[in-house]
């Protein structure tokens, strides 16, 4: 009766309009006739319904109930066992299974966040070298063998706020000297050369920990010291201090760029020792150094460096009268946008050796260390080192070089490097050496050739003229092959 109210009322509706809306009451009619019919068809649905749920008995349902209660009981106690059973629920099987699966890949993740931060690199060169027999103390030609190892390690220090520390480990290790009877020499011809000294056998190959310290870098502008553009450094430990001063991007490396020591650093500080490092080019010490780089990709640093000296920095005495350098450096966009380097710097050690190796002495010297790209693939650079004060064998150096990328020849991965350098014996060297006057001229032409992304085979070859400044010593003539691997 529901249904039929509407109709009726809708039919009387009808009746009551006037004639002009004949047409319009009977497309009313027509729909009111189908909703009609569609309340017909959900009320005897509907009636279905409910006689099913009404013929359905009372204990099917408990019984249905208890079944699911049982199996969710057998799933709590499956649940609390991380072991499998043939008589668990499937369910349960497969939830665990999802859990071990989860736990799994959150140990990945733990053990992939522990990572996060170390890097590690490992290289190993060997060089041989022949030199002519005009070259050598006995007149006779001569050639040798040696090689190096190193490793190193960087891991993650802690933080403090947006602050960052770090330390770094390097370990290396070595067999030969390089050429060891050639006439007296200001520069030496194989930086890459190796080997324990006082260990009483020249094939004890044991590793020593060239270096070990720890940097904190503190941002001074409130941001991340990733993204920062001024910040504070601080190092302290067992450290390399041309790893931090007189760096240059084309002659820094002698196990890639050149080979002969007075072209990776400043000739006075590491050829000449006014540095005072240890035997192995080592130092205990502290840097301090401010970056700023706010209007980068322009910048400018300055630092200071204190590294113990002679005795001190072997660690067999104090660190009285140290090795002390402090150095200004800018990046600057020239030729066009292309990136130089630019730095000046003074030290002073309070224990160098004189040019006899038997007397300790103040020296104090300044010099320039540049590197300037002129093209896509061409970078040159120049050192200048005088010294200031003391007795050492040549008191000013010049070196200058250039490195052509091999994208010239198409040949992206090689480089060619030529270097030109001055060794000015100093006047005191020269009347304690009769025969000795003017400088020591040299020269070093490599190429290296990449044979792939670890290997890589550098032809070497060196001239020296006035050997030691001494004109009547002979040139020298140094060829060489360096291989080098790096993982």
């Amino acid at each position: 009766m529901r249904a039929v109210k509407p109709l009726v009322a809708a039919l009387l509706l009808a009746f009551t309009l006037p004639a002009g809306a004949a047409e319009v009451s009977t497309d009313l009619a027509h729909t009111l006739q189908q909703m009609q019919e569609r309340l017909a068809r959900l009320e005897a649905r509907n009636a279905e319904l409910e006689r099913q749920l009404g013929a359905l008995p009372a204990p099917g349902l408990e019984a249905r109930v208890r079944e699911l209660e049982a199996t969710n009981a057998k799933m709590a106690d499956a649940m609390e066992s991380d072991r499998l059973s043939q008589d668990e629920p499937e369910v349960a099987t497969r939830l665990k299974a999802v859990e071990f699966q989860a736990l799994g890949m959150q140990k990945h993740a733990r053990t992939i966040e522990a990572l996060e931060g170390i890097s590690a690199g490992v290289s190993f060169t060997s060089v041989a070298q022949h030199a002519n027999a005009g070259a050598t103390a006995t007149g006779k030609g001569e050639s040798q063998l040696s090689w190096r190892g190193d490793a190193q390690i960087s891991l993650p220090g802690g933080s403090l706020g947006t602050s960052q520390g770090s330390l770094f480990f390097h370990f290396r290790m070595g067999q030969g000297d390089g050429l060891a009877d050639l006439n007296p020499l200001f520069s030496v011809p194989n930086a890459t050369a190796f080997r324990l000294h006082g260990a009483g056998q020249p094939d004890d190959a044991s590793p020593i920990l060239a270096q070990a310290w720890y940097q904190l870098g503190i941002p001074l502008d409130d941001k991340p010291l990733n993204v920062s553009k001024r910040h504070f450094e601080i190092h302290f430990g067992k450290i390399d201090p041309f790893l931090f001063f007189d760096q240059n991007a084309a002659a820094d490396d002698e196990t890639v760029k050149f080979m002969n020591l007075a072209f990776v650093h400043n000739p006075l500080l590491d050829a000449g020792g006014a540095a005072g490092v240890d035997t192995y080019g080592f130092s205990p010490g502290l840097r301090l150094a401010y970056h700023n780089h706010t209007q980068a990709p322009l910048g400018w640093d300055v630092s200071l460096g204190m590294f113990g000296s002679d005795t001190g920095a072997s660690f067999d005495d104090s660190l009285k009268k140290p090795f002390v350098i402090a150095q200004a450096q800018t990046t600057q966009r020239m030729f066009g946008g292309l990136e130089g380097n630019y730095r000046v710097y003074a030290w002073r050690n309070g224990r160098a050796t004189d040019f006899s190796g038997a007397t300790l002495e103040h020296q104090s010297g300044w010099g320039l260390s540049l590197d300037q790209r002129l093209g896509d693939g061409v970078t040159v650079f120049g050192r200048y080192g005088q010294a200031a004060s003391g007795h050492p064998a040549f008191d000013r150096a010049l070196t200058l070089g250039a490195e052509f990328s091999g994208n010239y020849w198409d040949r992206a991965g090689d480089s060619l490097g030529l270097a030109l350098g001055w060794l000015a014996a100093a006047d005191a060297y020269e009347q304690a050496n009769p025969g000795v006057s003017g400088s020591e001229q040299l020269a070093e032409l490599y190429y290296r050739w990449r044979v792939n992304a670890q290997f890589e085979l550098s032809p070497d070859y060196q001239f020296i003229r006035r050997p030691g400044a001494d004109s009547s010593l002979p040139d020298a003539h140094i060829l060489g092959l360096r291989a080098q691997l790096t993982f």
